[in-house]
């Protein structure tokens, strides 16, 4: 009897979770689990605004996949995906290709730049650790050089954000705790750095209570930070952005703009020939693809309809680890033969954003609003439970966030 041939592609939350619990539910010879990964770690993607302030380095964001893996269940491939084929059951890699019986779809996202000119060729996104290492060296470089340049350049200091989402609030937050670090160590008067973030709503962190959101606005511009709410950014450039509000232009100069204001499924679901909506799939109760019913997704890639709001689900990693956790029951299910498939409920169990070290802003236990220091420990249980969810207590305090004071 030929064993059945799950693929997962990508290791992130919702691919690395899915794996994890399959390892657990099957044994050696009820399925041939391959997991395929760019990269041969797993990486926090929650925390990688804090590698792109340089206040956590990048290393303390990762792990590699082998280390929570069973590589006695599950075959590891360190490749590129090129192509998924779901008519043909199959998965074009860099490197080989793969057939499959199932096959889950977790390849995270991409960011979204609306078409906005210049975005995509100048601007910095923070989609993964390398982007993320860039960024940190690219601040600390402008600051090293506005000294050594006999012509002083406003624009190594003027740092843009677009966005004020979660992302977005969440870097400033960190930057605003380390510029000042970087004008001590490069001999720079504080008060000549700016930190401007745009964003074309007309506040802050949309959706979030207002109580919240003033005062995340009130904490980071305590710190220095600039907001243009309602602006729209218009053009990205080497030198700098052109953004409006109520018809009027502004142009900005600056050598670094992050863009934070948007991400989109992976390009490859779009291509694959799956029916999608706007790039993402819209999957059944159960996970799975309507129009493949071998194929699951999970994370990024898949649409999942709030009902009480009429609007899609926000692509957190909360909600990517819930679905993997129905998504590897539902695969088990189908391949034991026995049991009862189970339909997506996801169980919000709050929200918090993180305003750099000790201080953030969030609602947890249903509506009970958290601010500062309570916030900011309960940020880090967060981020050490999910830890937790994939690599158990090991994980924990090999990567964990203890520094609560």
């Amino acid at each position: 009897m030929n064993k059945p041939k799950i693929v997962i592609l990508g290791a992130g939350y919702g691919g690395l979770t899915t794996t994890v619990k399959l390892q657990k539910r099957l044994g050696v010879n009820d399925a041939h689990i391959t997991l395929v990964n760019k990269n041969d770690y797993h990486y926090e993607s929650t925390w990688l605004h804090e590698n792109a302030a340089g206040t956590l380095h990048h290393d303390r964001s990762r792990f590699r996949i082998k280390d929570v893996i069973d590589t006695g269940k599950v075959n590891f491939i360190q490749d590129t995906v090129t192509e998924i084929k779901p008519d043909d059951n199959k998965v074009i890699l860099e490197n080989g290709e793969l057939y499959y019986d199932y096959l889950v779809v977790a390849l995270g996202f991409e960011a979204a730049t609306f078409g906005i000119p210049g975005l995509l060729e100048n601007a910095f996104t923070i989609g993964n650790i390398n982007q993320s290492r860039l960024i940190r060296q690219h601040i600390e470089y402008n600051f090293a050089l506005y000294n050594n340049e006999q012509e002083k350049k406003q624009e190594r200091l003027n740092i843009v954000v677009g966005g004020a989402g979660f992302t977005g609030i969440e870097f400033l937050g960190e930057l605003a705790n380390r510029v000042p670090e970087l004008c001590k160590e490069y001999d720079i008067d504080p008060k000549l750095v700016r930190i401007i973030c745009v964003e074309a709503a007309p506040t802050i962190l949309p959706g979030f209570d207002p109580q919240l959101v003033e005062y995340a606005l009130n904490s980071l511009e305590a710190r220095g930070v600039e907001f243009k709410v309602g602006a729209m950014l218009k053009e990205c450039t080497p030198e700098g952005i052109v953004i409006e509000k109520d018809g009027e232009k502004e142009e900005i100069p600056t050598l670094t703009t992050i863009w934070a204001a948007g991400v989109r499924a992976n390009s490859l679901v779009e291509k694959s020939g799956l029916e999608h909506n706007r790039g993402k799939v819209e999957v059944k109760p159960d996970l799975r693809a309507p129009s493949h019913d071998n194929v699951f997704v999970v994370g990024d890639c898949a649409l999942i309809w709030n009902k009480e709001t009429e609007r899609p689900y926000p692509p957190t990693a909360q909600i990517a680890m819930q679905e993997a956790d129905v998504c590897a029951h539902n695969l088990s299910t189908l391949i034991s033969g026995g049991g009862e498939i189970h339909e997506f409920a996801f169980n919000n169990m709050g929200t918090v954003a993180s305003l750099g070290h000790g201080d953030a802003i969030g609602v947890i236990l249903g509506d009970k609003k958290i601010f500062g220091w309570t916030a900011a420990f309960m940020k880090k249980v967060i981020d050490n439970r999910a830890l937790y969810k994939i690599g158990g207590i090991g994980l924990v305090l090999k990567k964990g966030k203890f520094d609560i004071f």
